[in-house]
C-alpha cells in the first residue's frame, strides 16, 4: 500500500506546496507597487501648502486707487505667489478704470486669483470679481449692481445710453465666459430690463439660466422647459445676490465664515501676509488732494520766479524742484502724467527765461511759456485730451480752477512780497507795477528837492545806460550793482562776476539792467 500509493501522493503534496507559496506573491505584489505610493502622493498633496498675498480694495475705483491697486497687483505677481487674494469691500466707480483692472486680473495667467467679499462688491467690484478665478464670499456679503450711470448736463446721474451698456454687456460676459458662470446673470448685473428664468433641458435634465432676449433667439426652445424668472433677476432691477445665494446661483465658489476657513478652502499658507498701504502710497494719496495740489503749484510757482530773478542754484531753485518733483512724481505714480507733462512744462520755464533774459519785452515767448506751463499741470491730473461726459468735463473744469487759483495765488503773493524784498528782475513785467514818472512841476522844485524826489524812485529807474559802479556781491549771473547811495538788481550778459568789481550798465529794458565788466 504505501509502496503503490507513495510514488502517486508525493508530487500532488509538492504541487501544493508550491502552489500555496506562489499565491500570496502573485495577489499582493500589484497592491504594494499601486496603491502605497498613491497614498503617499494623496497625504503629501494636502500637505503642502501654497503662498498667498491679500491685496485690499475698500475704496470707490477711481483713477488714483486703480493705479494703487494695479501696482500691487504687479509687485505680488513678480513675488511669484501662487494666490492673489482681492479683499473687496467697494462701491464700484470709473468704468473704464474698471476695464483696465479686469483685464489685468485676466492676463495673470501663472497665479490663482480670488475675490474675497467680506460685505459689498457692488458695481465695478463686482465686475472685477467676475473676472478673477473664484469668488468666495461671507454668507450676508453683497454682490452685484452693476449698472453703468453717466452724468447728465444738468449734473443729474442717468442710466447710461445703449452704446455704452452694450460695451460693458459685452465685457461681463466675456468674463463671465472666461471663468465659467452664467453669462445670463453675470449680464443682468448690467442690465435692468432683461429678465433671466432656469430652464431645464428635457433630454439630459441640465439647468441653465437664460435670459427673454436670449430665449427669443434660440431655435431649440422645444428641446428646454422654461421655469420662472429668478427672483433677484426680475423686470427693472439689476441682479444682486448675497453670498449663499451667489453659491446657489453659480455665481461664487463657496461662502467662509472668516480669513481663517479661507485660508483652509484655498490650502494657503497661514497667516496670510496683507499687502498694506505703505508710506509712500499714503503720500501718493495726499499729494493729489486738491488743498496740498494747490499749495505745490503755488509755492513752486513763487520759487520758480524767485530762482529766474538771481539765477543760480539757490534756495528758490531747490523749493520750486521740490514743489514741482513731488506733483509730477505723484501724479506718475497716480496714473495720470507721462513724460508728455514734463517735457510741455520744462519748455515753458525755458520759454519764460528766454523771455525776461533774452527776449525784449514780455510777448509770445512769455505767453507761450506761461501756457505751456499751465496747460501741462492740468494735463497731468487728467488721463483724456477731451472730456467725453458731462463727468469728465467737470472734473476738468475742477482741475482748471485749480491750477488757475494757484496761479492767482502766486501773483497775490508775489505783489505783496515785492513790498518787502524790492524788486525782483523779470516781476514788475508779471506784476504790473506802476511805473514812477517824473511829472512837469518838477522843473520848478530846486536841485535840492529834485535830488530828494530821485532818492525816493527805484533803483531801476534812477541808473542809466553808460553808468558805472561795483559790484555789490557775486553776478551768477544776476546780483546787485552799488551805483553811489543806492544798489539795483543787475544782470550780466552770462558772465561770472566777483564782488567788488566794476561794472558798467549798457542796456536796460524796463526792469532788466544789463552790465559789463569794465575793461
Amino acid at each position: 500500500m504505501l509502496q503503490r500509493t507513495s510514488p502517486i501522493r508525493r508530487p500532488w503534496i509538492l504541487l501544493v506546496l508550491i502552489v500555496a507559496g506562489l499565491c500570496p506573491v502573485r495577489a499582493t505584489a500589484p497592491i504594494v507597487a499601486q496603491e502605497i505610493p498613491d497614498q503617499t502622493k494623496t497625504e503629501a498633496a494636502k500637505t503642502v501648502k501654497r503662498s498667498a498675498v491679500i491685496i485690499p480694495l475698500h475704496e470707490d475705483i477711481n483713477l488714483l486707487s486703480g493705479a494703487l491697486l494695479s501696482r500691487k497687483f504687479a509687485e505680488a505677481v513678480d513675488s511669484g505667489v501662487d494666490v492673489i487674494i482681492l479683499d473687496i469691500h467697494s462701491p464700484g466707480g470709473r468704468v473704464d478704470v474698471t476695464f483696465e483692472l479686469m483685464d489685468m486680473i485676466a492676463d495673470a495667467k501663472d497665479v490663482e486669483t480670488v475675490a474675497f467679499i467680506k460685505k459689498d462688491a457692488i458695481s465695478g467690484a463686482a465686475l472685477i470679481s467676475l473676472a478673477c478665478d473664484k469668488i468666495i464670499m461671507l454668507p450676508g456679503a453683497r454682490m452685484g449692481d452693476a449698472g453703468a450711470i453717466v452724468m447728465g448736463d444738468d449734473g443729474a446721474w442717468r442710466y447710461a445710453e445703449a452704446k455704452i451698456r452694450s460695451a460693458l454687456a459685452e465685457k461681463i460676459r466675456g468674463a463671465a465666459e472666461a471663468t465659467g458662470r452664467p453669462l445670463a446673470l453675470a449680464e443682468k448685473m448690467a442690465d435692468k430690463d432683461m429678465v433671466v428664468f432656469r430652464a431645464v433641458n428635457k433630454t439630459d435634465g441640465t439647468v441653465r439660466y437664460i435670459s427673454d432676449k436670449e430665449w427669443e433667439s434660440m431655435e431649440n426652445t422645444d428641446d428646454w422647459e422654461k421655469g420662472k424668472p429668478i427672483r433677484e433677476a426680475g423686470k427693472e432691477m439689476f441682479f444682486t445676490v448675497n453670498g449663499s445665494r451667489a453659491v446657489e446661483l453659480g455665481m461664487a465658489n463657496q461662502t467662509v465664515e472668516n480669513e481663517t476657513e479661507l485660508a483652509e478652502v484655498l490650502n494657503v499658507k497661514t497667516p496670510i501676509h496683507v499687502m498694506e498701504r505703505t508710506g509712500t502710497d499714503t503720500a501718493i494719496l495726499i499729494l493729489n488732494s486738491g488743498f496740498v495740489t494747490f499749495l505745490l503749484l503755488a509755492i513752486g510757482m513763487v520759487a520758480l520766479v524767485i530762482e529766474l530773478g538771481a539765477p543760480g542754484i539757490g534756495v528758490g531753485g531747490l523749493v520750486s524742484l521740490l514743489c514741482f518733483g513731488l506733483f509730477f512724481w505723484s501724479r506718475f505714480l497716480g496714473g495720470t502724467a507721462g513724460w508728455l507733462e514734463v517735457t510741455l512744462f520744462v519748455l515753458g520755464i525755458i520759454f519764460i527765461g528766454l523771455e525776461i533774459f533774452v527776449i525784449p519785452g514780455f510777448g509770445v515767448a512769455g505767453v507761450g511759456g506761461l501756457g505751456l506751463m499751465l496747460g501741462s499741470l492740468v494735463m497731468a491730473s487728467r488721463r483724456f485730451m477731451v472730456p467725453g461726459s458731462a463727468e469728465e468735463l467737470a472734473g476738468l473744469g475742477w482741475d482748471v480752477m485749480t491750477v488757475l487759483g494757484a496761479f492767482a495765488g502766486f501773483i497775490i503773493a508775489m505783489l505783496i512780497m515785492s513790498n518787502y524784498i524790492g524788486d525782483i528782475p523779470g516781476l514788475g513785467r508779471l506784476t504790473l507795477k506802476p511805473q514812477v514818472a517824473v511829472v512837469g512841476a518838477e522843473a520848478a522844485m530846486d536841485e535840492t528837492a529834485h535830488a530828494d524826489a530821485a532818492a525816493l524812485l527805484p533803483g531801476w529807474q534812477r541808473v542809466s545806460v553808460g553808468d558805472t559802479g561795483t559790484a555789490a556781491g557775486p553776478l551768477r549771473p544776476g546780483g546787485k550793482m552799488a551805483v553811489d547811495d543806492y544798489t539795483v538788481d543787475v544782470v550780466t550778459e552770462g558772465d561770472f562776476v566777483e564782488s567788488g568789481q566794476g561794472v558798467k550798465v549798457i542796456a536796460k529794458q524796463g526792469t532788466k539792467i544789463v552790465v559789463r565788466v569794465l575793461s
